[in-house]
């Protein structure tokens, strides 16, 4: 019997077992072959969703598309093997732990971690299977062409910055519209006497606006007066009625009323009918979308049966035909896109004007073919997808190394790539001219979402706790309502993003650290735990984050883990000595943080880029350990001394040695908060800054340093608390490069300031704030040529010169004396004249703060 037993162990166990092993050994080469392996494979499905858009055929472009997908499926299993070998790796590399010296505990921990171990092997083994299968399923049914050379990466290629706005398309740059120009041009010049508005209606990117404003720039000249004005999804009436009083008043060279900024909206009708009145007038507003808006503007273009014209273009037919109801109408749709031809005519002008004069190369032309065709005949959509052929989109989040650069600059590359491509549009700029905000077409963002529902990109819950998307997805966004994750398949989620400011449980965060463990990327906005106050201990298992965001949580002790940690708004006020290990952190973000126990070891993070707030301990030894983070660029210190000076002027000096020859320009940030009020603040040799771009001082200063004079591409300067006796505006006059001035807080203790003439010509926006002992201002004529914006607050007159600031956009006072306030009332005030050219004047009141602010605001 025990032979038996023997023999059969031998024969079917035996082989098993060894088998098993050599997949234990040969596990590391098996990982490695294929993390190397997916990144072709990724090629293979790029190509393979290339056919998909190809095929001109719906049925047979949905079977393509249902096959990428199953590929697609199979990368995501290739990534999860490849993170939870990442993740048993990381558990067996803490083994040493002394509590488990035992030899019966090591024992059970390597036990622990050779079971999942197999487990993975085996894994692996399937997935390569599957990878194989569906590849090998794929060519079978749709044949792929051998990779060629000479499209991918293929950045060579000269290419036409691309139009952000088809407001400015030149008339020469237009394809297809010939016939419709002059049908057009006969609705707005000829027919009837009576008012009439004429509406072009066509879906998203058919090219209406492109139509309808060249039109009107070739007609309006016939016409009395004029005005063209983009409406939008969402405005405001007063605020539109006030753009179109503006650009009437601008046109007819009258100036606009100076109360025009304060009516309300019968005066704002009551203003444009008298502009109006007795005049031919044509009108465009641009991208309609509501009925109501001819409720909205009805009684303001008047009829006075002299061939006045309105010109909309909408994608609605029921907005145009409501206008029915008390005016004659006409309707000119663009129906029918642009044929084949004019396509590909178009394309080629915007990707290839400037590099062939014109011509597709002819290795692009079959690309150049299925691109054209997938746009359908839309303008809009050729003009921005033509871009693509300039490069691979790399935005998988994943933004990937380059040498020589950082990941932020990286990723601005390719933000600007998309910009220039017409794919992003920008909404807003910085004080430097940087992208602020952005934002996309709806014909982009409906491709996106398209795109991102057929790919497995991202899936949401919505407001109605509704999934969707379908299959397995990489990125989980969570909008509103109640957060059920059971449906979420759990090994497959990389990115969790929570978009709500309602209160979550602490439920959801244990189901999260459980199902999740290849997260990298977790972020709760402004969503708030009620009830987290510590960071859970197993969120250490998420080995593969990079990113957390506990933001307005009640936590109170940091994570020791992560590349970017962001604990603002919460109860954190210290770094523990364990964060130093974490040698790959680049962003720490805090409130206020105090570096007791890193004093001596925070140089060790020498991956670190920006830190914010670190509170120095007394002895300033921490300092010290900055002059090693060589990567520094956004540097915030508090609880500064006089004695620290030295130290901390080596430390950035050191940094600034090596940045130099890394970073070009070097946006280093520094912010110092003293001890208390009576530090002083002295650095006498910073000069060495040559790169620094924004310099924040807050304390006491003997006078204002002169190395800060030569920081010549200094793009902001705040100062606070600085207790200047001499005025520092003449020694700041001359930066070159000086965008935003700041003066608060007792920086200036003297009673008057003088800008003298010619200073301060780049000057964008300032603040003269909390400067108790300052009544008055002289502005000399030439000087702050550029300012937009200025910040006032308890004077006891009217800037001397302000009348000068012929750039000035916005002004707003604060806390002025009632004598002030009077002199500057539009109803009579004696220096009224002094402000009435500045288009937003905001006034916060003294004695109604903080229940009103009074505003008086041109949009």
């Amino acid at each position: 019997m025990a032979e038996t037993a023997v023999s059969l162990a031998r024969e079917h166990l035996l082989p098993k077992l060894v088998e098993a092993l050599k997949m234990l050994r040969d596990l590391p080469k098996e990982v490695a072959d294929i993390t190397e392996e997916l990144e072709s494979f990724q090629d293979f499905i790029n190509d393979a969703d290339k056919v998909a858009e190809a095929e001109e055929g719906d049925a047979k472009r949905n079977r393509i598309k249902k096959r990428v997908m199953r590929l697609r499926e199979a990368a995501f299993r290739m990534e999860d093997v490849i993170d939870e070998y990442k993740i048993i790796e990381n558990k067996e590399n803490h083994l040493d732990d002394p509590r488990c010296a035992a030899l019966l505990c090591e024992a059970v921990d390597f036990l622990k971690t050779l079971i999942p171990r197999l487990q993975i092997a085996y894994n692996l083994r399937d997935v390569k299977s599957l990878v194989s299968a569906e590849r090998d399923g794929f060519q079978r049914q749709f044949p792929l062409e051998p990779r060629t050379s000479g499209f991918r990466g293929n950045k060579n290629v000269p290419w036409l910055k691309l139009r952000m706005d088809p407001l400015f398309i030149k008339e020469d740059e237009v394809v297809g519209l010939d016939s419709h120009r002059l049908v057009l041009k006969n609705l707005l010049t000829k027919g009837r006497q009576e008012r009439t508005v004429i509406s072009v209606v066509g879906i998203p990117g058919v090219g209406k606006t492109t139509l309808a404003k060249q039109v009107f720039d070739k007609v309006y000249k016939d016409f009395e007066c004029h005005a063209s004005i983009t409406v939008s999804q969402y405005y405001d009436v007063e605020a539109l009625l006030t753009d179109m009083l503006d650009k009437l008043c601008c046109d007819s060279m009258k100036d606009i009323p100076p109360s025009a900024s304060r009516m309300d909206r019968r005066s704002l009708i009551e203003e444009i009918q008298k502009q109006l009145r007795n005049k031919r007038y044509v009108v465009f507003f641009d991208d309609v979308w509501e009925e109501k808006f001819w409720d909205d503007i009805e009684s303001v273009v008047i009829d006075d049966h002299n061939k006045s014209r309105i010109l909309i273009t909408t994608r609605y037919e029921e907005v145009a035909d409501f206008c029915k109801k008390s005016s004659f109408i006409e309707v000119h749709k663009l129906e029918e896109p642009l044929s084949k031809e004019e396509c590909y005519r178009l394309f080629c002008n915007k990707a290839f004007k400037y590099g062939s004069d014109g011509c597709c190369p002819e290795e692009l032309k079959d690309i150049s073919v299925e691109i054209v065709r997938k746009c359908k005949g839309l303008p809009l959509a050729i003009v921005a997808i033509g871009g693509l052929l300039s490069q691979k989109n790399k935005s998988e989040g994943l933004v990937k190394h380059e040498i020589g650069k950082t990941l932020e600059e990286v990723a601005q590359e390719d933000l600007s790539g998309l910009i220039r491509r017409s794919l992003v549009q920008v909404s807003s700029f910085s004080i430097d001219g940087k992208v602020k905000g952005c934002r996309v077409h709806d014909l982009i963002h409906d491709m996106i979402l398209r795109k991102v529902k057929e790919t497995g990109f991202c899936q949401y819950f919505n407001e109605h706790n509704q999934l969707m998307s379908s299959g397995i997805v990489r990125r989980l966004t969570i909008t509103a309502g109640s957060y059920d994750l059971i449906r979420v398949e759990r090994s497959h989620i990389r990115s969790i993003l929570i978009f709500t400011k309602e209160i979550l449980c602490e439920h959801l965060m244990g189901e999260i650290l459980a199902k999740y463990m290849p997260l990298k990327v977790l972020d709760f906005g402004y969503a708030q735990f009620s009830q987290l106050y510590e960071v859970p201990e197993n969120l250490g298992n998420l080995i593969h984050l990079k990113y957390l965001s506990f933001r307005y949580t009640r936590i109170q002790s940091l994570p020791k883990f992560i590349e970017t940690l962001d604990v603002r708004n919460t109860f954190v006020s210290y770094i523990a000595k364990e964060i130093s290990k974490l040698r790959k952190l680049r962003h720490l973000l805090g409130d206020t943080l105090s570096s007791i126990e890193v004093m001596d070891s925070l140089g060790s993070m020498t991956s670190l880029e920006k830190i914010c707030v670190l509170k120095i301990d007394p002895d300033g030894l921490v300092i010290k350990e900055l002059g090693k983070l060589k990567h520094l660029r956004d540097l915030r210190i508090a609880s500064f001394r006089e004695e620290h000076t030295n130290t901390l002027c080596a430390s950035i000096h050191e940094m600034q040695l090596e940045a130099i020859h890394i970073y070009e320009p070097l946006w280093i940030k520094i912010r110092l908060y003293p001890e208390d009020d009576n530090e002083i603040i002295d650095l006498p040799f910073m000069s060495s800054l040559s790169t620094l771009r924004k310099l924040c001082l807050n304390g006491k200063l003997k006078k204002l340093p002169n190395w800060i004079l030569q920081l010549q591409n200094l793009v902001k300067l705040s100062l606070k608390n600085s207790d200047l006796t001499n005025d520092p505006l003449e020694s700041l006059e001359d930066m070159p490069n000086l965008l935003f001035l700041s003066i608060s807080s007792h920086a200036y203790v003297g009673e008057t300031m003088h800008f003298q003439d010619g200073g301060f010509q780049k000057l964008k926006e300032l603040e003269l704030i909390y400067l108790s002992k300052l009544n008055s201002i002289f502005i000399g004529r030439g000087a702050l040529h550029s300012l937009k914006k200025l910040q006032l607050q308890h004077l006891k007159t009217v800037p001397y010169g302000i009348q000068h600031l012929a750039k000035l956009e916005v002004l707003n006072i604060r806390y002025m004396p009632y004598e002030f306030e009077q002199s500057i009332a539009d109803d009579g005030g004696q220096e009224h004249w002094m402000i009435q050219h500045v288009p937003c004047v905001q006034i916060t009141n003294l004695s109604t703060f903080p229940k009103r602010e009074s505003v008086s605001k041109v949009q």
